[in-house]
């Protein structure tokens, strides 16, 4: 019987589990001068990570700059739960309100001025072609102003649920804002850069660990789309939530598909991040279970050792800590979901005032294990009415301007997924173990399940005829992963006329692809939202 051949001529064996061998290129002479510098760190960090720095650190920053304060996702109670966690507020905190129950916490008032301008600004939607600002000066004096002492109680249930974890970074970002005295707008900024900052240090070693792979591509693609990067340039949690579902399925990627040994410091970054995904957003606690899927030989515990056979041996301690982590994980979500509970009953003044009491999570939890059918129409609903709306979300749907991106962006942003899952490596033969394939499958299936279930429950009214609430961009983090997967089964790929891939040629289209489609973004933005 022949043997199987993989797209570069070696030989590959589904009986064992050993990782392929990769064909490193013939050494050539040391270049000298810019070049060979330009050369040396391409080949240490890679080059998809050398791109992403630079894309998604100016389009951060512009994002930052041309997004009015306040006008992020969700960005008026995403600020209010960072300077909660600022001033060691870590637990949700319940405070009164005559309309329900409700959690927040206190602001400085010249920053909440800011903030109640900024809301009253976006919630008017002006007759074309007028800018949705009303009055651009008035920001620059609401932003000029320094930040009180004097502090007031603002509302902030949707994010009290959250843990401290994702808003660190913002949380430092304010601390460091308050040390050099900014005034309120240079303390939005700050903070704004220091969820960037840490949005660009996290993927960056995510993507520096498919260094010498093709499928480094295929993350940067998912790394810089719109949406990701305009929120990394804003104040919310989802900054650090996309950036560790990014890292988790890097390292996945890495050591299940690809079949590489992480190295030591990978190997921590993975366990981490095991640990931290889970308490960032809970819709996401199955996609860092998968961590446990890499095989204990491909982890970093050690200096690599062989035996006679060309195996390496594990030890028991090895085999314990994936699983020992993954359970801490699970436990920490646990238990931040039961401190979080209570919160769901105050989600419904979010909603219009003849909704508010109608989110009822209990109702809907006792709904769907009463009445499963009903709950299946409504998903079915839900997707025959919102597709189009969730598919125009996933390359973004920026803040809330509700602007969204152009056609020209979508254009652009597809022709980098066609052109990087066309050049990325075939994950065939037992590297990619065909059992723990569809472990990941199943896996990314429920986590989208977990996506609208958890919005059914915390924010759709009962007897509401779709799930509401759900958006295209809570499906980035599932993005790379999910992809991967169907690489595993998708023997298709671009080549040349030589007939080989063209690596250096999709580098270039991806990267003026993904660069296109920033700059349509920007534009269509600004045009709208200042004039």
């Amino acid at each position: 019987m022949a043997t199987p051949v993989n797209e570069n001529g070696s030989a590959e064996s589904e009986s064992k589990l050993a990782p392929p061998q990769r064909i490193e290129p013939a050494a050539a002479a040391p270049r000298s001068g810019l070049r060979g510098l330009i050369s040396r760190t391409e080949r240490s960090c890679g080059a998809a990570a050398l791109v992403f720095l630079l894309l998604a650190g100016v389009f951060g920053v512009v994002w930052s700059v041309v997004t009015p304060a306040f006008w992020g996702h969700d960005e008026i109670t995403q600020f209010g739960r960072a300077y909660q966690v600022a001033h060691g507020g870590y637990l949700p905190e319940k405070i009164h309100d005559d309309r329900g129950p409700a959690w927040g916490g206190n602001v400085p008032v010249s920053i909440d001025a800011l903030m109640s301008y900024a809301f009253n600004d976006y919630q008017v939607t002006p007759d074309e072609p007028d800018p949705m600002v009303k009055d651009p000066a008035a920001y620059d004096r609401l932003g000029a102003a320094p930040v009180s002492e004097q502090t007031k109680q603002v509302w902030f249930t949707n994010t009290a649920a959250y843990s401290p974890i994702p808003y660190v970074p913002a949380a430092v970002g304010i601390r460091i804002a308050e040390a050099v005295n900014a005034d309120v707008g240079d303390t939005v900024e700050i903070t704004r850069l220091a969820g960037l900052l840490t949005y660009l240090l996290i993927v960056f070693y995510a993507l520096r660990a498919l260094r010498g792979h093709r499928v480094q591509w295929l993350a940067l693609t998912v790394s810089v789309l719109p949406i990701a990067v305009f929120q990394a340039g804003t104040v919310t949690a989802d900054t650090v939530t996309n950036a560790l579902a990014i890292l988790v399925s890097a390292l996945i990627v890495k050591g299940l598909f690809l079949g590489q040994r992480l190295t030591r410091p990978e190997t921590v970054a993975a366990l981490a991040a095991t640990v931290l995904l889970p308490v960032c957003k809970p819709t996401y606690v199955l996609l860092a279970m998968l961590t446990v899927l890499i095989p204990v030989r491909r982890f970093g515990f050690g200096r690599r050792r062989l035996l006679a056979d060309g195996t390496e041996p594990v030890a028991g301690w090895q085999r314990v800590i994936p699983w020992v982590t993954a359970a801490v994980g699970a436990i920490a979500f646990a238990v931040w979901m039961k401190i979080a509970a209570p919160t769901g009953d105050g989600m419904s003044l979010m909603r219009p005032q003849k909704q508010w009491g109608t989110v009822r999570p209990g109702d809907q939890l006792h709904g769907i294990l009463s009445d499963p059918i009903h709950f299946l129409r409504v998903f079915g609903d839900s997707i025959a009415r919102r597709d189009q709306h969730w598919f125009t979300q996933f390359f973004g749907e920026l803040g809330f301007s509700y602007v969204d991106v152009p056609a020209l962006t979508i254009v652009a942003s597809l022709l980098a997924f066609a052109v990087s899952i066309g050049t990325a490596e075939r994950f065939t033969g037992a590297a990619a173990d065909r059992l723990r394939t569809w472990l990941v499958l199943l896996t990314m299936l429920a986590s989208v399940a977990m996506i609208y279930v958890t919005l059914y429950m915390s924010f759709t009214p009962v007897g509401y005829f779709i799930i509401d609430g759900v958006q295209g961009r809570y499906f980035v983090p599932l993005a790379l992963l999910t992809l991967c997967v169907l690489l595993r089964w998708m023997p298709l790929r671009l080549t040349g006329i030589d007939g080989r891939i063209p690596v250096r040629g999709a580098a270039i289209t991806v990267t003026i692809a993904t660069t296109v489609a920033m700059i349509a973004a920007v534009v269509k933005y600004t045009t709208i939202v200042w004039g």
